[in-house]
């Protein structure tokens, strides 16, 4: 495929997502994150503006690291409330023809045979526009809400998940035989059920014995996503991942990375190609830098530091309400996000203070924004693309809908104008969209465990 920059969407079904605070500006929309019309509207705008898809973020605990409590959390609205981000997808879904969706799920709560029927649904009723972002969790929180004393360490959550996939697989690619559904009305006969075969699992953490419910979808296996970038992420990523989404404040970190997987997966025997890689962005743009610093102005006076710092105490698993401004701030063995502890050491420095951190929160969150002139974003993507060998961007939202309405009316154009950007949707599922194929290639781990016939 010619090399072309892709953008997603990357949101939560949330008021306040990445950038803290924004929420009280007066023309943001993240308010209605609970109407369902505010959704379909959302799918509408970024479809007109050839979007590859929208990256569903999620999660099932409460942001309760800083200060030892959920209560600035609550009042920033830090990732609470926060939806199911799966209920969104038919409505979206209906309201498009090619927009795709990412959506995260956490495997170590979701049991895999009820996780499998549900994702399966949604790739039949968006007619395989559907995606996984693979996650193991970060938060204690949502570990005590389900009844456990504490998350399992970093690594042993990546253990267990091997063994989810391998779960997965055998429901999605082994059980179902891609002619097993005969649908002949005259012989009353709509599976053939010598091609439907049960799926046995006797491992460490799970045992499964049944047929998948739900006959082959239109990609069987969704798009596979993965967030993770410490060394066991990485190891998980180049073994299962089709897309990985990475955050780093500096091209040469993101290049490190990027170019670790990709090596990785040669390893497993896949191709470089086969892993596509988006890093997180935050554009504040205008037609002039000028308009763009303004505009840029304007959303800092909205942005939340107290927000910024709850989000970054869970994601990070230090408690930044104990330290003094210029403090030194031990950063430990998390069990938190690994990767985003080795990111801010590489912004920061090894040694951090709460100060050092808050230079970098300019707009409620770790991000550094991307601010200037249409042509000057256009120019910064492209160098990333270029440097960093990564194939597109997450972008977050900051004041909805215009941040994507100033990337689709000026960014847009200019890509296009230089060649880098689609003028119009390929045909076919999110895979073929990103591959050109509908089902994942021989070479991928998955293989394995399809069903014969």
């Amino acid at each position: 495929m010619a090399r072309e920059i892709r953008f997603n969407a990357f949101d939560m079904n949330c008021v306040g997502h990445i950038q803290q605070g924004l929420w009280t500006h007066p023309r943001d929309q993240s308010h209605r994150y609970a109407e369902l019309r505010y959704w379909t509207e959302y799918a509408k705008r970024l479809e007109a503006g050839l979007f590859d898809g929208i990256f569903l973020a999620d999660v099932v605990g409460i942001n309760d690291v800083y200060g030892g409590g959920d209560a600035a959390a609550l009042r920033g609205a830090v990732q609470v409330p926060v939806n199911d981000p799966m209920m969104l997808v038919p409505a979206m879904a209906a309201v498009t023809e090619h927009l795709s969706f990412g959506i995260t799920s956490n495997l170590t709560y979701e049991p895999p045979f009820l996780f499998a029927r549900r994702m399966s649904t949604l790739d039949h009723l968006t007619n395989g526009r559907i995606g996984w972002n693979i996650v193991t969790g970060y938060l204690d929180s949502a570990a005590k809400a389900i009844g456990l004393d504490t998350q399992a360490a970093h690594d042993d959550r990546y253990d267990l998940a091997d063994e989810y996939m391998e779960v997965m697989y055998r429901l999605w690619e082994g059980s179902w035989e891609d002619d097993a559904t005969v649908f002949d009305r005259e012989k009353r006969i709509y599976a053939d059920p010598s091609k439907v075969h049960k799926i046995r699992h006797h491992g460490r953490q799970y045992r499964i014995d049944t047929v998948h419910l739900c006959e082959p979808s239109p990609q069987r296996t969704p798009v596979l996503y993965q967030a993770g970038s410490s060394t066991r992420g990485r190891q998980f990523a180049a073994t299962h991942a089709e897309c990985v989404f990475v955050n780093g404040q500096k091209i040469e970190g993101v290049k490190g990375i990027v170019d670790d997987i990709r090596a990785r997966a040669g390893e497993y025997g896949r191709q470089a190609d086969d892993v596509k890689v988006f890093v997180g962005a935050t554009i504040v743009t205008g037609r002039t830098e000028k308009e763009a610093r303004e505009k840029f102005e304007d959303y800092r006076a909205h942005a939340s530091t107290e927000g910024a710092l709850v989000h970054a105490a869970a994601s990070l698993g230090i408690d930044f309400a104990k330290y003094d401004l210029d403090e030194p701030i031990e950063t430990g063995r998390s069990a938190a996000i690994v990767s985003n502890v080795e990111a801010m050491t590489r912004t920061a420095g090894p040694q951090w203070t709460k100060r050092k951190l808050l230079e970098q929160m300019v707009l409620g969150s770790r991000q550094a924004p991307m601010v200037g002139s249409a042509e000057q974003i256009a120019d910064r993507l492209v160098t990333w693309m270029d440097e960093a060998g990564v194939d597109g961007f997450n972008l977050s939202r900051t004041v909805v809908p215009e941040c994507f309405d100033d990337i689709i009316g000026l960014v847009i154009p200019i890509l296009q104008e230089r060649g880098l950007y689609k003028t119009d949707y390929r045909e076919g599922t999110f895979r073929e969209k990103l591959f050109g194929s509908p089902r994942l290639p021989d070479r991928h781990v998955a293989a394995g465990y399809r069903a014969a016939g």
